[in-house]
């Protein structure tokens, strides 16, 4: 009798390990949500035509023909904002981007973040590199070690270098060096320095929305109009500032609102 009694019980566990698992509620995994990818691609043009560097062809708004060597400069801190209020931001691990026309490589950025599906509506960037960021010797290898920025000047580096010639008053092509990073204020100009500016600011291109799609990657191209450096509210005069403009503050605060509307995009 118990041997009897003992196999219906082994069978009735078995039939209970059986049928439980069956019964048993999973837990539901949660959705991952749908995300896709971004790049830009940047473009440098002069009011809509591709620049022709080492040509004698612009003229700016205060009449200076001049021509273009070359532009380098680094952004950072990208930012996608929605209509909503909402904002992502981008890369931050590898948020500042190095561009220089002379470099195919460095004219695309492509960012690692997995970016939430919809439509965003407005792009924000610094142009340079905020105080925080702006270290000395962070950039050990070339092309960015180059864009060093003078220690006694304020260290860190250049936000930008955008080097060409401009035919001076005595008809002389003289080079222009205009480039931009930690300004300086004098005691006595120009070993005495009080203070220093930052000199970086902000970009906000707000075009035409733009979609981030699931699985693919949004193609942006975005684009400097370098005639916008020497006008609007400034009219940036290269008789008056000269060649060199790095301890010149006043000329480099003007090219800096002059900033405002460098920059567009375009979505691919």
């Amino acid at each position: 009798m118990n041997k009897i009694l003992i196999t219906l019980v082994a069978f009735s566990l078995v039939i209970l390990m059986v049928i439980l698992p069956s019964c048993r509620t999973e837990n539901p995994q949660p959705d991952t949500p749908p995300t896709g990818k971004l790049s830009f691609n940047f473009k440098h043009n002069a009011d809509g035509s591709g620049i022709v560097f080492d040509s004698l062809i612009y003229v700016n708004e205060a009449g200076n023909n001049y021509l273009i060597n070359e532009i380098q400069y680094f952004i950072s801190d990208v930012t996608l904002h929605k209509n909503d209020g909402t904002s992502i931001s981008l890369n931050k691990g590898e948020d500042i981007h190095y561009v220089d026309t002379d470099l195919p490589e460095t004219q695309t950025y492509t960012f690692s973040d997995s970016i939430p599906v919809g439509s965003y509506d407005k792009i924000t960037f610094t142009f340079g590199i905020n105080e925080e960021k702006n270290v000395s010797l962070m950039f050990v290898n070339p092309p960015e070690s180059f864009m060093f920025w003078p220690e006694k000047l304020g260290g860190g580096y250049h936000y930008m270098k955008f080097n060409g010639k401009w035919l001076n008053e005595q008809g002389q092509l003289s080079p222009f060096n205009c480039h931009l990073g930690i300004g300086q204020i004098y005691y006595s100009f120009p070993d005495s320095i009080s203070s220093f500016v930052q000199n970086y600011f902000e970009v906000s291109m707000q075009q035409n929305p733009f979609e981030i799609v699931n699985g693919d990657t949004t193609q942006i191209d975005v684009t400097m109009n370098v005639e916008n450096w020497f006008r609007s509210p400034n009219t940036y005069d290269h008789n008056y500032w000269g060649g060199d403009i790095m301890q010149k503050q006043d000329a480099m605060h003007q090219i800096v609102e002059n900033g405002h509307d460098v920059f567009t995009y375009n979505v691919k």
